[in-house]
């Protein structure tokens, strides 16, 4: 922590102007290394049931490396997403892209799973990189574009979701799930160099302490309604989406499929038809309104989970389902981020903090949920899990104030 705050202060005392053209000829630098980021979180899904047949344990156990991962990723964001407002967010994101590849190796040579778990926590904790990304790619785009520009860097985010359980799937069936890990440490290592190179330098807006900053979270959450209700919708239906991911290898390993964990991971493919969704999602926010969108993506993915509990027990079945939700998750993350990220100009990281600590608060419950559906009562419990969350995710963005969009 303390190295991250010494080298973005130093960043912090440099003056620097960046061109709008050129800002945007840096989008789809940020996005690929967003996705890479990112991807650290979803590599262990596929490899769960592996992970329990090397340690001797059950399902619902080996699912606490998910679980603890994603919790680890909540804690990160108050603790690193709030300096994007007051230290240069370049020398931020390489510190974190090295932190996070001590951690990968953490997790690869880990003996134990109580031992994965932590090395999992501190992934999840450093991998915050792609939310110094976001209101960073908002800062330096014109308020106009805000909404094309944000569905670009989030089809980075979505395609290094399901693309890293492709490749983990791949990955551990041919050489084992501590390779992954070591290949994601290289990666991470990789990535902060460029992100070195060409990342431009950024001086922060804000000048509070560290610790008046982190005070002001909980004032920015009680002052705004809004922010409280978009991101609590956001974070029910990312738990839906984990509990899905979560359970999909254990659903795949029993009958009628028997399939493992490479089958699991080409199932990212399938999902990556979703990221096709995020720019229009975008335009259609810039056009419409964000909450139009958000809206109509909660029934998209109700509509995923009534197919996963209807013809669950049929490959072509998943393979709908897994379009439907990842289409729907992702334009939900566009128009949900989109209308919290236009609420403060000022403090925007500080906001995709609270955001970003619902959302993966939500995150990390839907794994547990998923897993307990799962040791209880199978698909169905985990189809009915699913449901449930997205008839909440409903309610709440139905309780809305005349005020809203």
């Amino acid at each position: 922590m303390s190295f991250l705050l010494d080298t973005a202060n130093r960043g912090a005392r440099e003056s620097s102007h960046v061109d709008p053209n050129a800002a945007k000829r840096l989008v789809p630098a940020m996005a690929v290394a967003s996705g890479l980021a990112v991807a650290n979180i979803y590599y262990n899904q596929p490899m769960l049931a592996d992970m329990a047949r090397t340690f001797g344990v059950e399902a619902h156990s080996a699912g606490l490396v998910a679980t603890f991962t994603q919790i680890g990723y909540a804690a990160g964001m108050p603790l690193f997403i709030p300096l994007g407002d007051i230290v240069e967010r370049r020398r931020l994101v390489v510190g974190l892209f090295a932190a996070s590849a001590i951690a990968l190796a953490l997790a690869a040579s880990a003996p134990t799973l109580p031992l994965l778990v932590a090395a999992s926590f501190l992934t999840g904790l450093t991998t915050v990189i792609a939310q110094v990304m976001i209101p960073l790619a908002s800062e330096l785009t014109p308020p106009a574009e805000q909404g094309r520009t944000l569905g670009r860097i989030l089809s980075g985010v979505l395609l290094g979701i399901l693309l890293a359980r492709t490749v983990s799937g791949v990955v551990s069936r041919f050489l084992g799930w501590r390779a992954m890990f070591w290949i994601a440490a290289g990666v991470a290592v990789a990535a902060g160099v460029a992100m070195r190179v060409v990342l431009p330098r950024v001086p922060p807006k804000a000048p509070p302490r560290y610790r008046d900053l982190m005070r002001s979270l909980a004032g920015i959450v009680r002052e705004s309604p809004k922010l409280r209700q978009v991101s609590l919708t956001a974070a029910l239906m990312f738990a839906a989406f984990s509990a899905f991911w979560t359970t999909l290898v254990f659903r795949l390993e029993t009958p009628p499929f028997h399939y493992g964990s490479d089958v699991a991971g080409l199932f990212g493919l399938v999902g990556a038809i979703g990221a096709a969704v995020a720019p229009f999602a975008g335009r259609l926010a810039d056009r419409r309104s964000p909450r139009f969108v958000a809206a109509n993506t909660i029934g998209i993915v109700f509509a995923a989970f009534l197919v996963f509990g209807l013809l669950g027990d049929r490959l072509w079945g998943l393979v709908i389902g897994v379009i439907l939700l990842d289409a729907g998750i992702q334009g939900a993350q566009v128009a949900n981020q989109s209308r919290v990220l236009r609420l403060r100009a000022h403090s925007r990281s500080r906001v995709n903090t609270v955001f970003m600590i619902y959302y993966f608060g939500g995150g990390s419950l839907g794994s547990l949920l998923g897993s307990q559906a799962w040791a209880r009562w199978g698909w169905t419990g985990v189809s009915v899990a699913g449901l449930a969350l997205m008839a909440a995710a409903a309610a709440v963005l139905a309780a809305r104030g005349p005020s809203e969009e």
